[in-house]
């Protein structure tokens, strides 16, 4: 199957009518072109914990630090729905996944299974796609530059993800690349190979092992801009975390969610504390900590 079957194929997964109703109204809120949904809650087709959306607008890439990110509850027949929101425009998306930007997380993370949740039209159904390939083919080459010279598919995407892994500022667990493997089997059977024949990379297969025929030019180049960006990679991953301390809409109500799930200790929000979330953290922070310290005591 070529990469963009593959694509469409992905795209049009089937997702909860709940999620797709989620989607559909961030969507027109924001004015936007189309809703990417991903994440384990894909995978699982389970409602709780969190929705991860990415919602993509109309107009030209914009500048600086990108993507906004937001937090959103939503009351849905006696359920609430959570998400987590990053919006950007589909023109940074796609450049972002054709690699010409210097952030590693768009393609490594759309190289991953994504459903298209709600999408305005056929032409951004198609620029979502073209963007979502251009991914594949972009984590491919990394994947052929830094993998072994022969082996396979999983070993190409392991050398993948523990690059990328490495360049982020997040610590992931070790195995955290099988387990993304082997939860998606499915999705990555045939992955490479399709990607590898868009970009125009020569293979040959022996079975179950692939041996790319990437040029020592082109391996070097591919090199040489992966450098850039390892570089970069942790830098980027603070100054975003900084920004979100201003810029995360619902940062408060997401904080206190995720501590009631972990420690079911209840933490009530003044409207001051969504307005100021670093400041809440700073004022709230101690007595939240010792509050989850006394109820894990009486466990």
């Amino acid at each position: 199957m070529s990469l963009a079957a593959r694509v469409g194929q992905a795209l049009a997964r089937t997702v909860d009518p709940a999620v797709t109703a989620f989607a559909a109204r961030l969507a027109e809120e924001a004015g936007a072109l189309a809703v990417l949904f991903y994440g384990s809650n894909l995978r699982t087709g389970a409602r709780e914990g969190v929705l991860d959306f990415y919602v993509l607008l109309p107009g030209p890439a914009e500048r600086g630090m990108w993507p906004r990110v937001s937090y959103r509850e939503w009351e849905e027949g006696g359920e609430t729905l959570r998400a987590k929101i990053a919006t950007m425009t589909l023109a940074k998306f796609a450049a972002a996944a054709a690699g010409e930007s210097r952030d590693t997380t768009i393609w490594a993370r759309f190289v991953q299974p994504a459903a298209l949740a709600w999408c305005r039209d056929d032409a951004a159904r198609a620029e979502v796609a073209e963007a979502i390939g251009a991914a594949a083919r972009t984590a491919a080459r990394l994947a052929v530059a830094v993998g072994p010279d022969a082996g396979t598919e999983a070993d190409f995407w392991r050398a993948l993800f523990r690059a990328t892994y490495r360049a982020e500022l997040r610590v992931e667990r070790p195995g955290r690349e099988d387990s993304i493997l082997t939860l998606n089997a499915r999705h990555f059977d045939g992955l490479l190979p399709a990607a590898l024949g868009s970009a125009g990379i020569g293979f040959a297969c022996e079975g179950a092992i692939i041996r790319p025929a990437m040029p020592p030019a082109e391996r070097a180049r591919v090199l040489r801009w992966w450098r850039v960006r390892r570089r970069l990679g942790k830098p980027m991953n603070l100054a975003r975390l900084l920004r979100a301390t201003h810029t995360f809409e619902g940062a408060g109500r997401y904080a206190a969610w995720k501590v009631e799930r972990h420690s079911g200790v209840k933490v009530e929000l003044a409207p001051w504390h969504e307005r100021h979330p670093a400041l809440a953290a700073l004022v709230l922070g101690p007595a939240v900590l010792w509050r989850v310290w006394r109820a894990k005591r009486q466990t």
